[in-house]
């Protein structure tokens, strides 16, 4: 959830109107191989710039920031196995720590392609110089740049208002917080907290992020892979992100422009596996697992943090979602979301407040579609559709009533979560914790006259609170008349994120301030050919381009996954879920 330094106040509220509707999907079929970028009209006749060494063959650059430096807009980046402490934070080029304009590789050219020869020995390392690859050790943490006798902190990866940059195939690791927006791994930043969009289009595939250092919560990692004021055309495959005191992912500032395809992505042990804050229009989430964190995801409206609000999930322009075949954009689809009941993962500020033992949270979004999923073994709720609240003075200048919120004494400004939709999804063994009200899911609305959540053709043995959603809750916009507050889900929830007394009786794992980190899987899955449409260099002298993209013609990483998942005449590949999931 953005904005960890926020004291943001998260109710709850089950809600699930579909109105799902967005772009256009391409028709285009590609081979495994050809998951890469091919940039816009300067990609005419790229360069390869080789970093390192690989497979006995020296590359001209031993930095990766060397390379980025003596790159053109459109080049290639390629880097061999190799332990890189990069530290443009430090010695620039670099900007103001307080916009994260910042990173170990500072990237501000458009059309960029990075990528590793291999994602598990390509280590882009927060530690110092001379520490073995993403050394646990305290004394060989690099906090970064000392600004007013205080430690900046430090970002990994970062793209600063640049367009159509691809990073790929890498591992990014302990880059840690600070007095800066900082402890983000991999980031496209299109100016955070700006309210602009700044960057448009955006890639990344078979990427890692992680830490394996843990001190204070104001130092820790906060986020995996990061996109903030960026548009699409956009996609994400193949990440996993794990030990992150916010989340593992995160999309947000995009208002309705988000435009970003997320596949085949494995986020554990992180506060939030997911979070999103006011991103919305067309962001599609699926074919991915979330399990081991404190709440597997997020989407919220914020007033304050990630300007502009509201999280709408509308599709642009008023378009249809080939998906859920309405005006619903935001789609969480062929998940499988299971035991998030960790109080044992880093978690600050807002993202603390996530319901421990909760599969997923709908925090004041609208329009929303959770669709076809598997959600198991959450304790508290497997999904819940709450209220999001914040006290304190808006970002520039939006108002509660401007946003469509309401102001509550206590609570400040409260948003319900409005018109969203949980369709078709397979929910079981959820709510085992058996205080009141746990179940397979749940909703809590403080308001009347705004439109309806849906709840439909769910297979849920634990049942929804308040009881009979699916009967009494069927219809997507209907306008309310009054508030549901779900009974005794409201006490429930407020004493789960910790922001409220708890009922006689009632028990959750608490957050205590006991952190334990998970190791990295063994063996991730790498890119299956990193020479895969590259410019014929030293390190592949048989690539080939297959494709050439021109400006205005969709990226062929994103038209892979839409191809291969939603266009006509083509087959849902299947998510591999473990037996007897």
């Amino acid at each position: 959830m953005r904005g960890s330094r926020h004291e943001g106040l998260r109710l709850t509220s089950i809600a699930g109107a579909v109105v799902l509707g967005c772009g256009l999907l391409s028709a285009w079929t590609l081979s495994a191989d050809s998951v890469t970028t091919i940039h816009g009209p300067w990609a005419a006749s790229p360069k390869v710039l080789l970093v390192g060494t690989y497979h006995g063959k020296a590359g001209r650059y031993s930095s990766i920031q060397a390379a980025v430096d003596a790159a053109r807009p459109g080049d290639w980046i390629l880097v061999g196995p190799g332990d890189y402490h990069e530290t443009a934070d430090e010695t620039g080029p670099y900007g103001n720590p307080a916009d994260g304009a910042m990173g170990g590789v500072f990237i501000d050219k458009s059309g960029i392609t990075l990528r590793g020869m291999n994602r598990n020995t390509v280590i882009v390392d927060g530690t110092k110089a001379g520490a073995s690859p993403c050394s646990s050790q305290p004394s060989e943490q690099n906090y970064g740049r000392v600004v007013n006798g205080q430690a900046v902190g430090r970002n990994g990866i970062v793209v600063w208002k640049a367009n159509d940059v691809s990073i790929e195939n890498l591992t990014a690791c302990n880059f840690l917080a600070g007095t800066g927006d900082s402890g983000n791994q991999i980031w496209w930043n299109g100016g955070d907290n700006s309210g602009k969009i700044g960057l448009t289009g955006y890639w990344g595939s078979y990427l890692t992020a992680t830490s394996t250092f843990f001190d204070t919560e104001n130092t820790a990692a906060e986020y995996g892979i990061f996109a903030s004021n960026s548009a699409g055309p956009a996609s994400w495959n193949e990440l996993y992100a794990s030990n992150m005191n916010d989340s593992g992912t995160y999309v947000g500032a995009c208002r309705q422009l988000c435009d970003v395809v997320m596949d085949h992505m494995w986020m554990e042990n992180n506060a939030l596996g997911y979070s999103g804050t006011n991103s919305g229009g067309t962001v599609i989430i699926e074919n991915s697992q979330f399990d081991q964190n404190q709440d597997g995801l997020d989407t919220n409206t914020q007033i304050i943090g990630d300007p502009p609000a509201p999280q709408d999930g509308r599709c642009p322009d008023g378009g249809s979602s080939p998906i859920t075949h309405t005006t619903s954009c935001w789609v969480l689809v062929h998940n499988y979301i299971h035991d998030n009941n960790n109080n044992m993962a880093p978690a600050a500020g807002s993202a603390a407040a996530g319901p421990v033992g909760t599969g997923l949270t709908i925090s004041g979004g609208r329009y929303d579609t959770v669709m076809d999923n598997t959600i198991v073994n959450n304790g508290a709720w497997g999904a819940l559709f709450v209220p999001y609240a914040q006290s304190g003075t808006p970002s520039l200048r939006q108002t509660c009533t401007g946003i469509g919120g309401h102001k509550l004494p206590v609570f400040g400004c409260v948003m319900d979560p409005e018109g969203d939709a949980l369709l078709h999804n397979t929910f079981r063994h959820n709510g085992y914790f058996h205080n009141p009200s746990n179940s397979d899911f749940g909703q809590i609305t403080l308001f009347g006259g705004e439109p309806q959540n849906c709840f439909a053709d769910n297979k849920d043995p634990d049942g929804s609170a308040p009881a009979n959603l699916e009967r009494t809750q069927r219809r997507c916009g209907t306008i309310t008349k009054a508030a549901n507050t779900g009974g005794a889900l409201f006490d429930q929830v407020l004493c789960d994120t910790g922001l409220g007394a708890c009922p006689a009786g009632a028990h959750y794992p608490k957050v205590t301030g006991k952190v334990v980190l998970k190791p990295l899987p063994r063996n991730l899955p790498t890119m299956p050919n990193p020479c895969a449409n590259v410019p014929a260099n030293r390190w592949c002298p048989r690539a080939r381009h297959h494709w050439e993209h021109r400006g205005g013609i969709p990226h062929p990483t994103a038209a892979l996954i839409l191809t291969g998942t939603h266009a006509p005449g083509r087959t849902q590949s299947p998510l591999r879920f473990p037996p007897n999931a």
